[in-house]
């Protein structure tokens, strides 16, 4: 058997055993070729497929543990001990909150391996507000949420709504971009903890610019701003929800968009939209009410 291998399955099983468990599912033959263990609690024993089944886990692949939580960073901030000593005008309540988050390291490993904060971008006085999840690795260099080819379609979106990216707000969940392991490209979900940890930020983006409306940009972003969802984002999309007060559509990512050409989704999305202009007294053209139709025989 592998060295490596061995050494990694020896320390899950140790994991287990420090954490309570008593079983676990493994591959035939691995529990006999299992090093022992170093600790004096008596090993618990290990079942492979060939010798224990049942008829709601399939025994051909290995059952997954309950996730052991990791420690949850402390931060001392909630929202009114932020909004405690920013004062003055919107415009300067985000300028203090931005100082804030700019020397935030709460989430240390974020800290280390950020460019920038990404802290979000618009108008002040905005009344409609997007949020999506968490820079990308065109936003953490830039500095500003929502520049990449998913961000060029948001402003798209926008501009469809008759609106521009100054008059509206952008922001993130999180502020930093999740780090990725070394030499790896592309983009990883943020975590629970980092979410929790960071939406105070965001919450207290939302208190100062008191928007009418905000749309929330994914299944990430609800779950950032929520908590996990008993459903999918293709159920929530469609209705309303409430954040602090404010009304939250949440729609498709524009990302998902990019890589789903469909009409039928652009349209779906195009509602939502329509649905927060509504929410903002904003009119509505005839020829807007016909975006992504498919053209009549």
């Amino acid at each position: 058997m592998n060295a490596e291998l061995r050494q990694h399955a020896a320390r899950y099983v140790e994991l287990l055993r420090r954490h309570g468990k008593k079983e676990a599912w493994l591959p035939t033959g691995l529990a006999r070729r299992l090093p022992s263990a170093s600790t004096s609690a008596t090993p618990a024993p290990l079942s492979s497929p060939t010798t224990r089944t049942t008829k709601s886990e399939p025994p051909s692949a290995l059952r997954s543990a309950p996730p052991i939580p990791s420690p949850k960073p402390k931060n001392d901030f909630d929202l009114n001990s932020i909004l405690k000593d920013v004062s003055g005008s919107k415009a300067d309540k985000l300028a203090a909150l931005r100082k804030k988050t700019d020397v935030c390291k709460i989430c240390a490993h974020l800290a280390k391996s950020r460019t920038q904060v990404v802290f979000g971008v618009g108008d002040p006085e905005a009344k409609l507000m997007f949020v999506g999840e968490a820079p990308g690795a065109e936003e953490d260099k830039q500095g500003e949420p929502f520049v990449g080819l998913a961000g060029k379609l948001l402003t798209k979106m926008i501009t469809a709504m008759e609106l521009t990216r100054e008059q509206v707000y952008i922001a993130n969940v999180l502020k930093c971009r999740p780090d990725m392991p070394a030499n790896t490209s592309g983009n990883r979900k943020p975590t629970r903890t980092e979410m929790d940890t960071c939406l105070p930020y965001l919450r207290a983006q939302v208190a100062i610019i008191a928007p009418t409306v905000i749309v929330a940009l994914g299944s990430t972003a609800v779950e950032g701003l929520f908590g996990p969802q008993k459903t999918t984002i293709s159920r929530l999309r469609g209705t309303w929800m409430e954040l602090d007060g404010v009304p939250v559509r949440p729609t498709f990512h524009p990302s998902y968009l990019l890589h789903n050409q469909d009409l039928a989704l652009k349209r779906l999305v195009w509602t939502d939209l329509m649905a927060a202009m509504e929410k903002l007294s904003l009119p509505i053209s005839e020829k807007q009410r016909g975006y992504f139709l498919k053209p009549t025989a």
